[in-house]
């Protein structure tokens, strides 16, 4: 790949195999020459194609970052539902599918989700077989798409997963009937929700939410969680601050070349 620093990517700090390739994209990489962008309230290298912007800017930049990947193949992109359904990419025809998470052992397709708050979670196993990436909003979160990913590796104990820039919990209000939900499966998550100034209202840490998840599915070796899409908007897409507005892509594939 070429110098991250000249395009503002951001990578994983973990110690995944060398033929495990990871990264997050930001907005900032518009401002580069490598990547054109789009324009308007897109502004940055916006990646969805559900969000209202022109469809054949939005080909151009996953086309750009294919390239700067060195991936021969498209993404896997997901039509993303706030579920719990993982794609397992070994079988995959390259169909449009409706899923919350991809898991592969092919090398050189990558499995990738977008987000511009929501919690994107890359995994593999330490041996470097195996990748997978989810995208998990609360509810998907909630509802258990991290423990169904996981599912797809023989042993959460070898696995190594790493959170991605979400809305960090200064930023994150939600009702208590969030809050209740959580607590309902596990009553460790109310450490995860403090009172906000509105009444009835908690602000959530999206980030101990899903380390609770993890570690009671066994997984001990867990990363990231250090950014705020919201507080960033030079960085980050962030749906809860603008509204409208594009999305960046966190993605994970097995080299072909190791």
């Amino acid at each position: 790949m070429q110098s991250v620093a000249a395009v503002d990517f951001l990578l994983p700090d973990w110690p995944a195999p060398a033929n495990v390739r990871a990264l997050s994209t930001s907005r900032g990489l518009a401002q580069q020459p490598l990547f054109a962008g789009s324009d308007g309230v897109y502004t940055g290298l916006n990646l969805g194609t559900h969000v209202g912007d022109k469809p054949e800017v939005v080909a151009a930049n996953r086309q750009l970052l294919q390239q700067y990947c060195g991936l021969k193949r498209d993404p896997a992109w997901l039509n993303q539902i706030h579920g719990t359904r993982v794609l397992d990419l070994d079988s995959w025809q390259g169909e449009l599918s409706d899923a919350d998470a991809s898991v592969t052992t092919t090398k050189g397709l990558a499995a990738v989700v977008m987000t511009a708050d929501c919690l994107p979670v890359l995994f593999c196993d330490k041996a470097g077989n195996k990748v997978a990436a989810a995208h998990a909003g609360w509810r998907g979160l909630c509802d258990g798409v991290l423990e169904a990913t996981l599912k797809h590796f023989p042993d959460p104990s070898v696995v190594l997963a790493w959170l991605g820039p979400a809305i960090g919990p200064r930023n994150f209000e939600v009702g208590s009937e969030v809050r209740a939900a959580f607590i309902a499966h596990s009553p460790q998550a109310a450490e995860a929700f403090v009172s906000s100034s509105h009444a009835g209202k908690y602000l959530a840490d999206i980030y101990l939410l899903a380390r609770q998840r993890l570690q009671a599915a066994g997984v001990t070796a867990i990363y990231g969680g250090d950014y705020c899409t919201v507080a960033d908007p030079q960085r980050f897409f962030s749906y809860r601050r603008d509204g409208q507005t594009g999305r960046q892509a966190s993605l994970i594939w097995l080299s072909s070349s190791d």
